[in-house]
């Protein structure tokens, strides 16, 4: 195709995907981006050995490694751990955003924020539960503060990283001059932070100061967190491993569960109650809890801490780790009518082991191995995945429903989660400093470090290959790798160097900005304009789109493209004012009960404040020249 062409589609090519992700009620993000990267192959603006480029770039492969690791740190209790160590004894909204700044704006600097945000939110869910207080306070919050701790470093964000990625290509390629190649080096991993923890600074001060008073009361949310479900009678026996032995009650966080309380302890044939705040729990101990079932799975994720109703019980991190929770409501043709818990050997009937008891109207307060069973009851089960299959359509049961979130974790393995996860780190951080055509050259691939510490968390069996494959999210990895396509055609096209002139030429004619000034009203331009479309569309896309433009602006004018880069990488990655312009933004919106315009009230002082602060700090710390 001829040039003047090809710049003409890839331009009409690319604004027909904006469109399309403005209507939000055609085909998702991932398929507008493929069609579109079909589209400028098939009339030949790029080649397919370049449209295909971006599935195999060092980016899309870190970011799906990543996703696996983050998995395996969740699979074996290690975000649990975090999460509730988080809120602790906290009983008012002010000390629970502290702490949500003091520990999520670190540990999202070094994890996708993504999985961050899904492990927080049922803690911070739970926590407004019990104290009363509508999650529209806190789950806001909780996305705007990983948002602004990714840009803390290189893999915080997967923006970021498409950035980083994009960086590797260009400087090894052989376009522009090599002065201005090496000045599009790849990023080390805490480069990015010299302008990012300065805005993180500063948005979480916001979010500590002002932000309660524009963030929304929805009343009817905390109605809707009321105890109105089924309440278990569950019986919990405290191994000697456990963490919980030798503190009290208080002290080991059981006296203010949601929706749970603690009726006695059996130690050893000696029953304690009521129970107070000041008993020491010990080893062997039984604890009786009457409850809701999202409590009682919460409970099965503390180390030492196993269900005793069934003496068969899965005791061992590896065996439970195949099994799960199911609720099923026994038929009046069941076997097991007229038969006390301990009598009906779920074990050797079902292959199943029973957790806890519910009867509706019915408190029931007696051990569970000594309640008898009746029409009607519910029962929570610990089963294989096929126990939903196999009894679903059976006449012993009514109903048969698997409980989300109920996996048990592999506890036993968290050390070596932990462990992989800093070498990770340390490897990331190592990487920038290996000559990538020496003897270790294989060391200096972020996406091989990724790939390598995931497949140790497989190997080392922290997470399953099933749960692995799971947590890839292949619909962000495909717009990311379909979005750098379209950034290509952009390029080869000379589509992006028509547009950078054309603004070049607006800035330094049309416009009469004086000489001294005219860099910076180009980084204005530049990250003002990133920051919009991120808005409208979503964070990777921008900024796999943006990077040819932001470079192109640089060679026309002359100036070092390193500002401007970092201001694409930066706006792309700030996303405050709606909830379609980040992933966390729209993760939290059902739960928080939040409207578009919640976004925009509590989230534009938040986007000017980062916005300043990094038009500030940016030609400091990456001059024009």
């Amino acid at each position: 195709m001829p040039a003047e062409y090809a710049k003409w589609v890839a331009l009409l090519v690319t604004t027909g995907v904006f469109l399309g992700l403005q209507r939000r009620r055609g085909a998702p993000a991932d398929l507008l981006f493929l069609g579109g990267l079909v589209l400028v192959t098939l009339t030949g603006v790029i080649t397919p050995a370049q449209a295909l480029a971006g599935f195999a770039n060092p980016a899309v492969l870190t970011i799906g490694a990543l996703f696996a690791v983050s998995a395996g740190l969740q699979n074996t209790g290690v975000l649990d751990w975090v999460g509730h160590q988080l809120l602790g004894a906290v009983d008012s909204e002010r000390r629970a955003l502290r702490r949500l700044a003091a520990t999520v704006v670190p540990v999202s600097a070094f994890l996708l924020n993504t999985p961050l945000v899904a492990m927080m939110m049922p803690v911070l869910i739970d926590w407004c539960r019990q104290r009363n207080i509508s999650p529209s306070r806190v789950l806001m919050p909780l996305s705007y503060l990983t948002i602004l701790g990714g840009v803390c470093t290189l893999i915080g964000t997967s923006t970021t990283l498409v950035a980083n990625g994009w960086l590797k290509a260009v400087s090894s390629s052989d376009g522009w001059d090599a002065a201005f190649r090496q000045q599009l080096a790849p990023m080390s991993l805490f480069e990015i932070g010299y302008v990012g923890l300065p805005c993180a600074m500063i948005g979480t001060a916001y979010m500590l100061l002002v932000a309660g008073r524009r963030l929304p009361d929805r009343v009817e949310l905390v109605e809707q967190l009321g105890d109105q479900r089924r309440e278990y009678l569950v019986e919990m026996l405290v191994m000697p491993t456990c963490p919980l032995v030798g503190k009290t009650v208080e002290a080991a966080g059981l006296r203010h569960l949601p929706g749970l309380y603690l009726i006695e302890i059996d130690r050893n044939g000696s029953v304690v109650t009521p129970v107070t705040p000041r008993d020491v729990i010990q080893a062997e101990d039984r604890l009786v809890f009457t409850g809701v079932v999202t409590t009682i799975v919460d409970l099965e994720k503390i180390p030492g801490l196993m269900p005793a109703a069934d003496l068969a019980y899965e005791f061992r991190p590896s065996a439970r780790q195949k099994r799960h929770l199911v609720e099923a409501v026994l038929s009046r043709t069941s076997p097991v009518i007229g038969l006390t818990v301990r009598e009906a050997a779920f074990r050797e009937r079902y292959n199943a082991a029973i957790v806890a008891v519910h009867r509706n109207g019915v408190r029931l307060t007696n051990k569970i191995g000594s309640i008898t069973l009746e029409p009607g009851d519910t029962l929570l089960l610990q089963t294989r995945p096929a126990f939903v299959d196999n009894y679903r359509h059976s006449r012993e049961f009514y109903l048969v429903s698997p409980v989300g979130g109920s996996s048990a974790r592999r506890h036993d393995r968290a050390w070596l989660a932990g462990v992989l996860f800093v070498v990770l780190i340390a490897w990331l951080s190592l990487s920038g400093f290996i000559n990538p055509t020496g003897p270790l050259t294989g060391f200096s691939s972020s996406g091989i470090a990724g790939i390598g510490i995931a497949g140790l968390m497989v190997f080392t069996r922290c997470l399953s290959v099933t749960q692995a494959r799971g947590a890839i999210d292949l619909q962000v990895l495909f717009t990311i790798a379909a979005a750098l396509g379209l950034g290509t055609a952009l390029t080869e096209s000379r589509a992006a160097q028509m547009i950078a002139e054309t603004l070049v030429h607006l800035v330094t004619g049309q416009l009469g900005v004086p000489e001294a000034w005219v860099p910076y009203v180009l980084l204005a331009v530049i990250y003002v304009l990133a920051m919009c479309f991120t808005e409208m569309i979503t964070n990777v896309a921008v900024a796999a789109m943006l990077l040819p433009l932001a470079a192109s602006v640089a060679w026309s004018a002359g100036f070092s493209p390193r500002p401007f880069v970092m201001a694409i990488a930066l706006a792309a990655s700030l996303s405050f004012i709606t909830p379609i312009g980040y992933q966390t933004n729209l993760m939290v919106m059902g739960p928080g009960g939040y409207r578009p315009r919640d976004y925009l009230k509590a989230g534009w002082p938040l986007a000017l404040l980062v916005l300043v602060t990094a038009y500030l700090l940016i030609p400091m710390v990456w001059p024009f020249y």
